[in-house]
């Protein structure tokens, strides 16, 4: 049986805090597949939070997986992690903003 994702998202801001939390569940894109034969259980979180200062990828990654370490592996089959500080979130969203502003400046 796969996870509810209000149910990750409650582990989640339990557990981290976070200021942005986005969890998708791509289960439906997974059916069919060996060791998950419903397709139950793949999902992607993305998930900004202080806690993850002075943390690298990896031990932000496992941070997560620990928060959710109850629903591995029978609920949760296979998890993809995007995780920032609120810092870099921010610098992310005006990169991308920026980018975007330069994109229609040039085709105008």
């Amino acid at each position: 049986m796969a996870a509810d994702p209000a149910t990750i998202e409650a582990m989640l801001r339990t557990a981290l805090a976070p200021s942005h939390l986005a969890v998708r569940d791509d289960s439906a894109l997974h059916a069919g597949h060996a060791g998950a034969a419903s397709g139950g259980g793949h999902y992607d979180v993305t998930i900004v939070s202080e806690r993850f200062a002075g943390h690298n990828r990896v031990a932000r990654h496992r941070m997560v997986y620990d928060a959710l370490r109850g629903l591995f592996p029978t609920q949760i089959h296979a998890l993809a992690v995007t995780a920032f500080t609120d810092q870099e979130y921010q610098s992310r969203a005006q990169s991308l903003a920026s980018s975007r502003d330069s994109s229609s400046n040039s085709q105008t």
